[in-house]
């Protein structure tokens, strides 16, 4: 199938072309942005324009930041084109609530993709705790925002999430994993005094389940979840692509390099069984926590 990409940067060009590109299911036939590009592909810098231009591409993926992706996703679903989201998929809960109705009002293919589900060691991971007790759990999930989103200023300015960017991978794992939801109590979040968003949070769950998040570690990143049973111990790292049970190293590598890969697979799958996978979980958890949140103040931070 023709795909199209809309918003061709960081993540666009280090995970989403490849993954295409490696795909026996997809040919990228165009790219939509207002700079980027890529080689050997048709580029538009207007999406009506697209639109209007290529009708035999019936599949958009939409990588830009979540505050201006509603109306495009709106523009594709009403022009008759299935729509893949970039996580987190919308600005807000209640556009990508929108956006689901008019997918399966115009029978077309709607898909909220959260890239660390898909990580190595996530499904056995849910299976291994699947029918368990959880006693406790704890996310620690610590990177350098100006390594994965130099001068991206638009992560610190309303709607851009701040440290919930990356944190709502761990929140996609620990969604996917337990065998039982939880749902929030308690949150600090940290707001630089030039920031619109936080950049560390601490959350308190349900059933013992805690969660660190900063944006501000150098040098090695931590991407840990780590769960106490009744039937021993669990813990995911690197993101969910290794998985230790009982301190033994049972599945996975240090590697992300599959994940977009398995989500055009499953928008593949998706789009010729005719049906959408919307789940909303990890960025109900975001929206609990901006609500719930305390609020403390750092010094200003620069990207």
């Amino acid at each position: 199938m023709k795909i199209a990409l809309v918003g061709i940067g960081k993540i666009a060009i280090d995970q989403h072309v490849p993954a295409i590109a490696a795909s026996k299911d997809w040919e990228l036939a165009a790219t939509v942005s207002r700079k980027g590009s890529v080689p050997g592909v048709e580029a538009f810098t207007d999406f009506a324009a697209f639109l209007a231009a290529r009708p035999d591409v019936p599949v958009v993926s939409l990588c830009m930041p979540p505050v201006p992706r509603y109306p495009y996703a709106e523009a594709a679903l009403l022009a008759g084109r299935h729509v893949m989201l970039e996580k987190p998929p919308g600005a807000t809960l209640a556009e990508v609530h929108a956006l689901s109705a008019l997918a399966a009002e115009r029978g077309l293919t709607l898909y909220t993709t959260w890239h660390s589900r898909m990580a190595q060691a996530v499904a056995a991971a849910k299976a291994w705790l699947a029918g368990t007790t959880i006693r406790k759990a704890h996310i620690t999930w610590r990177e350098d925002v100006r390594k994965w989103h130099p001068g991206q200023d638009w992560v610190f300015e309303p709607g851009g999430m701040g440290v919930f960017d990356p944190g709502i991978n761990a929140l996609s794992i620990l969604t996917e994993i337990l065998p039982k939801p939880v749902h929030l109590t308690a949150a600090t979040l940290t707001f630089p005094e030039n920031c619109q968003t936080p950049i560390a949070a601490a959350l308190t769950f349900t059933g013992q389940v805690t969660a660190d998040f900063d944006w501000r570690q150098e040098g090695p990143q931590t991407w840990d979840i780590d769960v106490e049973t009744d039937k021993g111990s669990l813990a995911l790292r690197m993101g969910g692509n290794r998985l230790v049970i009982d301190g033994r190293e049972v599945a996975g590598e240090n590697s992300i390099m599959g994940e977009y890969p398995a989500l055009y697979s499953r928008m593949a799958t998706l789009v010729a069984h005719g049906q959408s996978e919307v789940d909303l979980a990890p960025m109900t958890h975001v929206a609990d926590a901006l609500t719930l949140g305390r609020r403390e103040t750092a010094p200003p931070f620069f990207l």
